[in-house]
């Protein structure tokens, strides 16, 4: 039988790869524990700060604190897909081009797996520059800014000011979610400085695996009819393929 601890620990589970819950998607995903102890269940956790209770629901941590969520724990989830999709980005990265690579543990994966070769890699990402240290024959620079210690990336109007010298034939860039409205994150100035790379890099290519789809943040970054490419997992729905595929995007 489950132990209190372990039904705890799933909740928390359960509300991180989700970022946001309502208290029907608990009963739902637990439908063997009654409300009342659902309800202890959220208030205890809550005080133990591993969530956040809101009305009707509950919260993952990074995403009330403002932005998309903690990097350690993205690096853990559907890691299967991401390599997925970094296998397929990797196909659209040729020699003696300039990218850019955005924060988040989609685009650190694609960092750790690029070959070496005569190219220059701009990022905004910490963790992404680490991986990158490895490269011997690509020009890697780092652009500064204010450091969100969550997701070990940097953002601002000094990183905007920066980039903007700069021309990229490629931006890489992460998402928190897709919706109706367009492609999504958590946080206002990382929002900021994706929508800038969408406006200015000549090819915008967006990595999202299928668990992002039909997810809702706070800021809209890209409508459909500003991206270029978007590289997924092989479970992408079939109704957003369609959608991409109509609205001109090349789906890998």
């Amino acid at each position: 039988m489950e132990s209190m601890e372990q039904r705890r620990s799933r909740i928390v589970q359960f509300v991180n790869d989700r970022s946001s819950i309502t208290f029907k998607d608990l009963q739902k995903a637990f439908p063997e524990v009654s409300d009342m102890t659902l309800r202890t269940d959220l208030k205890a956790l809550d005080n133990e700060k591993k969530i956040i209770r809101v009305h009707g629901g509950a919260k993952a941590v990074g995403t009330v604190l403002g932005n998309d969520d903690l990097l350690g724990l993205r690096e853990v989830r559907n890691v299967a897909e991401k390599e997925q999709i970094v296998k397929k980005a990797l196909t659209l990265i040729k020699p003696g081009t300039t990218i850019f690579l955005d924060s988040g543990s989609t685009t650190t994966l694609l960092a750790r797996s690029l070959p070496d070769q005569p190219m220059m890699i701009f990022t905004s990402s910490l963790s992404c520059a680490m991986e990158l240290t490895r490269l011997t024959k690509a020009d890697v620079y780092v652009a500064g800014g204010t450091l969100n210690r969550n997701s070990k990336s940097l953002y601002g109007q000094t990183t905007i000011e920066l980039l903007s010298r700069i021309r990229f034939d490629q931006a890489f860039m992460g998402v928190t979610g897709y919706d109706d409205k367009g492609f999504n994150c958590g946080h206002a100035e990382e929002n900021a400085l994706k929508r800038f790379l969408v406006n200015n890099a000549g090819e915008t290519i967006l990595l999202l695996d299928s668990s992002k789809f039909g997810k809702s943040s706070t800021f809209t970054f890209c409508h459909l009819d500003q991206a270029d490419v978007v590289v997924a997992d092989d479970n992408i729905p079939e109704a957003c393929k369609a959608a991409f595929e109509e609205a001109g995007i090349t789906v890998l």
